[in-house]
């Protein structure tokens, strides 16, 4: 039997019903065996501050915990002002201090971005890259996801559509290869 994998999905999204979450969760469904895909919240961290860092509040330590204990991790992410939501680049920060004690340093990754706009998030994946270079966060390069339209993705009973069903397969599919790939 092949070894499972922790993935920590970090939901660029504070809304309950964001379509950036059913995203996650349609990815969750569709993964392979050899993933466990679980959600880490990012909504309760206080902005970061390296004044409260000698004594960081039970949230840090909580999500630096859940990111530390995983083995990969996968940002599904709309796009504000062609960039990362500010409550992900919070998150980004909060796992990555105190500085040479960064969780999130040499975790096998991937970037899905979600948005209902033509573009289909373009910026906010790049820049968000751009953080996971210094993080240290191997980051699959193929397939590219930028879901555009996002508001065709599900009927009104929250199911994925059949035509955007196979291009998440082969997304999930390939981030397992991706992780197996990329373990210690």
């Amino acid at each position: 039997m092949s070894q499972v994998y922790s993935v920590a999905v970090v939901v660029g999204s504070l809304r309950k019903e964001s379509l950036n979450r059913k995203v996650a969760r349609a990815l969750a469904e569709l993964a392979p065996s050899n993933l466990k895909l679980h959600n880490v919240e990012i909504g309760e961290l206080a902005l970061y501050n390296e004044d409260i860092d000698a004594n960081p509040p039970q949230a840090y330590k909580t999500f630096r915990e859940q990111i530390r204990s995983s083995d990969a991790v996968l940002f599904v992410t709309p796009e504000y002002n062609r960039s990362v939501p500010g409550v992900l680049k919070n998150a980004i920060d909060v796992g990555s201090r105190p500085y040479g004690q960064s969780a999130w340093s040499g975790k096998p990754g991937a970037v899905i971005s979600v948005s209902p706009g033509a573009v289909g998030g373009f910026g906010a994946n790049h820049h968000l890259r751009q953080s996971l270079v210094f993080l240290d966060v191997p980051c699959m390069q193929q397939p590219e996801a930028y879901i555009s339209g996002a508001g065709t993705l599900f009927d009104e009973h929250g199911k994925l559509s059949e035509k955007t069903r196979p291009f998440l397969q082969t997304f999930i599919d390939k981030f397992a290869v991706w992780v197996e790939r990329h373990q210690k």
